[in-house]
């Protein structure tokens, strides 16, 4: 049974392995990881998020270790973060080769500040690089998850109509 045919169940996403990294002085290598996301799978998390394969060799070999060694059939979605960009997608999608379950989560800024200063993109251009890469994504995967980034500062129908995107993608 798939974890969305039950809709009152609440659904575990863990970021330890990529989000945890972002603390002053959190560094783990590979053992380490793959020590974590075992414990995570015996504690049933449904979905692991074990890092982001495109942003270093150790990071990509980590999700790539995870997915074989934990993404088992039975096991958690292993799940790798990926900015909305064709290098992005393409590594996520080769360290999650060896999963049964392999979920690509991609994002792209949606604010207005981001789009002017980090991005330097309109809004048409994040519309549009947002489909593709869900759609390139979904060409690897069958599970993509979409994140629009900054989106609490992200005018509300901006936001509703990169969403629509998004979903229409894949």
């Amino acid at each position: 049974m798939s974890i969305t045919s039950q809709p009152n169940r609440v659904i575990i996403f863990d970021t330890t392995l990529r989000d945890g990294e972002q603390s002053p002085g959190a560094t783990l290598n590979v053992e380490e990881k793959l020590a974590i996301a075992h414990q995570l799978a015996l504690l049933g998390v449904d979905v692991i998020e074990a890092g982001f394969a495109v942003a270093s060799p150790g990071d990509f070999q980590a999700v790539k270790t995870i997915a074989e060694q934990v993404g088992i059939p039975g096991g958690p979605i292993i799940c790798s973060l990926a900015r909305a960009t064709r290098q992005d997608i393409h590594a996520a999608a080769e360290a999650l080769k060896g999963a049964a379950r392999p979920r690509i989560h991609t994002m792209i800024s949606t604010s207005d500040i981001h789009l002017k200063y980090q991005l330097k993109k309109s809004r048409s251009e994040v519309l549009a690089i947002a489909a593709e890469m869900v759609a390139y994504a979904k060409s690897f995967v069958d599970d993509v998850e979409f994140s629009p980034m900054d989106a609490s500062r992200t005018q509300p129908e901006f936001l509703y109509e990169v969403l629509e995107v998004a979903i229409a993608a894949g």
